[in-house]
């Protein structure tokens, strides 16, 4: 039997994700309510009381945070 290492960062989109406009263009960003599961989790993490399915929740958002740089840092070089 395989663990799940982290939860597909497409299991957030539908309601995780938002498009902001900053600047003129159109960026990735996390909704509210994401943003701030994140820093639970994170804050969780930090004292050590973090379960593995919360790891596991924490490693998809973390690589859809990746994800949404890579993407923001492209739109943002393509505008120049």
């Amino acid at each position: 039997m395989n663990a799940q290492l982290m939860i597909q960062p497409s299991f957030f989109i539908d309601a995780g994700i938002q498009l902001q406009p900053i600047q003129g263009l159109y960026l990735f960003k996390f909704s509210k309510d994401l943003q701030t599961r994140l820093e639970a989790l994170n804050e969780r993490k930090r004292v050590a009381t973090l379960t593995t399915d919360e790891a596991v929740e924490l490693t998809g958002i973390l690589e859809l945070d990746r994800i949404f740089t890579l993407l923001n840092a492209k739109i943002i070089g393509e505008s120049a």
